[in-house]
C-alpha cells in the first residue's frame, strides 16, 4: 500500500484525502464530507463456501464495508456491488446472496446504486464500494492519536477458525457493523483516532501508530476474550469488524460510561498511546517480548 501511495503521490488529489484511512474523504462544502471505501472478498481467502451460507455472505460483504464507514464517524448512505461468479454460484446461490445483501441494506437504510457482474472461471469474488456522509468535525482518522490516549475496543471478539458451530464462528460469519456507535463516537470530542478491526488488534493498532507517529502499550490482561480463547487469539485474530479508538485519558471514563448507557455494551480499555514508536505488550505491568501480528485470513 505504501508503494502504491508513493507512486500516485505526484498526481492531483482533486480535493480528495486519499490513501491512509479506512475511507477516502471528499469535502462537499458547507461543513460536510463524503467518505468512500472499497473492500474485496475472495473465496478461499476471506470466506469458505462450506462454512458460510450465501445469505450470510451477502450480509457480511456489506457489513465489512459499512464498518469502514462507521469507523470514520460517518453514516453510510449508498453502495456499489460487483460480483464475479462461477457457474455453480449463479441462480439460487446468487439469489440467496442478494437476499442477505438487501436485508442488511434495508436495516441500515443504505441504497444499492450500481455495480457490475461477470463470469468467473474459478471461485467467487465480491467487491463492494460504500459511501458515507458526515460533518467535517465528526470525521475520525487514524492520524489523530496523541500520547496519553487510552486505547479502547468497542466489544472485541475472537475468531476460532475451523470450528464452524461455535458462537465465535457465528460472529465471524455474521459480523454486525457498529454504525450507530461509529456515528455517535464521531460526535465525541474525546475521541481522537478511530478505525475498525479487520486484521486483528495486533496489526490494526500499528496503522494508528504509523499514521499518528506514536507508540502503543497494550495490557494483555485487559484484552477481552471468549471463555474458550487464549489472549493471543483475542489479540491476533481478525475479521472482528468492531471499532478501535483512542480517547483523551482525562475523559475516558466519562466516555465509557456514556457509551455503556447508550448502547448497553462496554468500551474495553486495553492500553495507552505512548510518545515512542514501538508496540509494547505488558502482562500485569511487566513488559513481555511478544512479536504478535494479526490475522492472515484462511
Amino acid at each position: 500500500i505504501e508503494q502504491i501511495r508513493t507512486r500516485f503521490a505526484s498526481l492531483p488529489d482533486n480535493g480528495f484525502e486519499g490513501i491512509g484511512d479506512d475511507c477516502a474523504v471528499l469535502p462537499l462544502g458547507g461543513g460536510e464530507s463524503l467518505v468512500f471505501t472499497a473492500d474485496l472478498l475472495t473465496e478461499g481467502v476471506h470466506f469458505l463456501r462450506t462454512a458460510t451460507s450465501p445469505r450470510e455472505l451477502g450480509r457480511k460483504s456489506l457489513a465489512v464495508n459499512l464498518s469502514d464507514v462507521a469507523s470514520m464517524g460517518a453514516r453510510p448512505v449508498a453502495t456499489l456491488l460487483s460480483l464475479s461468479l462461477p457457474d455453480d454460484a449463479t441462480g439460487a446461490w446468487a439469489e440467496e446472496f442478494m437476499q442477505g445483501y438487501r436485508e442488511l441494506s434495508q436495516e441500515f437504510g443504505v441504497t444499492l446504486t450500481g455495480g457490475d457482474t461477470t463470469r468467473s472461471a474459478a471461485g467467487i469474488t465480491i467487491n463492494v464500494t460504500a459511501i458515507g456522509r458526515a460533518a467535517d468535525t465528526h470525521i475520525k482518522r487514524r492520524s489523530g492519536a496523541r500520547p496519553g490516549d487510552v486505547i479502547s475496543g468497542a466489544g472485541l471478539r475472537d475468531i476460532l477458525a475451523g470450528r464452524y458451530d461455535t458462537p465465535a464462528a457465528a460472529v465471524h460469519r455474521n459480523p454486525r457493523p457498529q454504525v450507530a456507535e461509529g456515528v455517535w463516537l464521531g460526535q465525541r470530542h474525546e475521541v481522537h483516532a478511530m478505525m475498525d478491526i479487520s486484521d486483528g488488534l495486533a496489526s490494526d493498532i500499528r496503522h494508528i501508530m504509523e499514521r499518528s507517529g506514536v507508540g502503543a502499550a497494550i495490557d494483555t490482561e485487559r484484552i477481552p476474550a471468549a471463555a474458550d480463547a487464549d489472549i493471543r487469539t483475542a489479540a491476533c485474530a481478525g475479521e472482528d469488524y468492531v471499532l478501535l479508538l483512542t480517547a483523551d485519558c482525562a475523559d475516558a471514563e466519562r466516555l465509557a460510561a456514556d457509551f455503556l448507557a447508550r448502547f448497553g455494551a462496554p468500551l474495553h480499555p486495553v492500553g495507552r498511546i505512548t510518545d515512542g514508536r514501538e508496540l509494547e505488550w505488558f502482562e500485569n505491568g511487566t513488559l513481555r517480548p511478544l512479536d504478535w501480528h494479526g490475522f492472515t485470513h484462511y
